[in-house]
């Protein structure tokens, strides 16, 4: 998959198209109406398949993007606001780093030990197809009484159930991006996860050497979202604690307002790391690179 590239045109006519409104100077994109999805789309269902991100013609230097929000009830009104702020956000970037074959994957997480659609999976795209994906996503809004939320499923899916060109054939990583309220799992619960991917894992995927094998092949970071109607305060210096004994900086703190700001500069980094083909992008205007 990941075919096509982005226009601005056609994800304002698709907006449009759904009942969202374009402010076409700020590129903003709104909607009062109610999140859709009563159950999984079968174009999300995770079980028994391969994701591909495929160098092409077309995209000869792909850079897959894993992003996946926490759809639990904890995230509240916030996992809406969240959902619809991916839409330009993913686009934007797809315009801003055109040259960099980015290809997104957008995820649906909650909780493998208790809910029924725990794991939401789309394909690799490049352009519009985004943001029909994320407006797919079934907000479940179930979760537990566990005190967190399976975000280590993208980690485990990206892992074991996607085909990257870029690593397989270049050496090069790709990213994930998870966004939640929650402290860090300790373990994916493999009765969940088999029933969710279709997987026979025969004990729970302990976070540890998972974040060991994942971290392979992604740069891996976590974006705490903070907002009243989240249950980030709450949590708080539990989930400092739990990412960043993994994570350490490549764990962030954000409002809604600031996603934009804080996924560029993850994926900016990312770039960064990937080598010196990638760097002309982040040069200021006295040839420096730019530092975050």
């Amino acid at each position: 998959m990941g075919g096509g590239s982005f226009c601005f045109s056609d994800y304002t006519a698709y907006s449009k198209s759904v009942g969202k409104i374009v402010d076409c100077c700020t590129r903003a994109i709104s909607s009062g109406q109610e999140w859709h999805a009563e159950d999984i789309d079968e174009d999300l269902n995770p079980k028994n398949v391969i994701r591909e991100c495929c160098n092409s013609s077309e995209h000869p230097n792909t850079l897959p993007v894993i992003l996946a929000l926490d759809v639990t009830g904890s995230m509240g009104s916030a996992c809406k606001r969240t959902a619809e702020a991916l839409g330009p956000i993913v686009m934007n970037l797809l315009e801003k780093y055109k040259d960099q074959d980015i290809e997104f994957l957008i995820m649906g997480i909650g909780d493998v030990e208790y809910d029924e659609r725990p794991i939401q999976a789309s394909q690799f795209e490049s352009d519009v197809r985004i943001s029909k994906d994320i407006d797919k996503i079934y907000m479940e809004h179930g979760g537990g009484g566990n005190m967190y939320e399976s975000y280590t499923a993208a980690w485990y899916f990206g892992s074991r159930m996607t085909k990257l060109d870029c690593f397989d054939k270049q050496g090069k990583k790709g990213i994930i991006i998870t966004m939640g309220d929650e402290p860090l799992n300790p373990t994916l619960a493999r009765r969940g996860l088999n029933e969710s991917v279709g997987s026979k894992e025969q004990a729970d995927i302990e976070t540890g050497p998972l974040y060991e094998e994942a971290s392979k092949k992604f740069d891996i970071y976590h974006i705490a979202v903070k907002d009243i109607d989240t249950a980030y305060s709450h949590y708080e210096v539990m989930i400092k604690r739990s990412f960043g004994k993994y994570l350490g900086d490549n764990l962030k703190v954000s409002t809604i307002d600031e996603l934009p700001n804080v996924i560029e500069k993850c994926i900016g980094q990312s770039i960064q790391n990937r080598g010196a083909s990638f760097s002309t992008s982040f040069l200021n205007e006295d040839g420096g690179a730019i530092k975050w």
